[in-house]
């Protein structure tokens, strides 16, 4: 079964947290959330998560993929944590699969994991940013290792697409077959 982490930080934004979250675990995929200290993690609407774990608990844990959760300030902390950026870049390092949404594709950018690659983020973010990524505005932007979504209002194709990279096909479909879509 593979193993995903999800770090959490204080202001996240929680519709695409708990989305990726869900569908994952639909999947039968393995999810730990883990926050950057220890305690409720309060995204950035006010909802209160509980991650499963603190991240220092959990940092030499094997994962197969790390999502990044967006949000504001969320990205910000994700990309201020010297812990998160060493952790993308060994998993990186190792071809395991590093996806973010929203803003958080900036703590991709500063990890150094972008450069060459097409990805994409909420607007603002990583079109603003300099360097030698191929910014594009598609939905969920998948480059090699790297997966990349707009925000919020493409976290169920963003999450489904991780199913898909993580389970195959076959499981996504089931797992979208059972959210009723039109």
């Amino acid at each position: 079964m593979s193993r995903v982490l999800i770090p959490l930080a204080q202001g996240c934004e929680e519709l695409e947290a708990v989305t990726v979250i869900d569908i994952l675990r639909r999947a039968g995929i393995e999810v730990i959330t883990a926050g950057l200290a220890a305690g409720p993690v309060t995204a950035s609407r006010g909802t209160v998560l509980l991650p499963d774990a603190d991240l220092d608990e959990v940092l030499h844990q094997a994962f197969d993929m790390v999502v990044l959760p967006g949000g504001m300030p969320g990205s910000e902390h994700l990309k201020n944590d010297a812990r998160v950026i060493a952790l993308l870049r060994k998993l990186a390092g190792s071809g395991k699969y590093i996806a973010a949404i929203c803003a958080a594709p900036m703590v991709l950018h500063v990890a150094g994991l972008l450069q060459g690659k097409n990805a994409t983020s909420f607007p603002g973010v990583l079109d603003q940013l300099p360097g030698s990524h191929h910014y594009r505005t598609n939905g969920v932007v998948v480059d090699g290792n790297i997966v990349t979504s707009r925000g919020p209002g493409t976290a169920m194709d963003f999450a489904l697409t991780l199913v898909e990279l993580l389970a195959g096909q076959a499981r996504r479909d089931q797992v979208e077959a059972g959210l009723v879509r039109c």
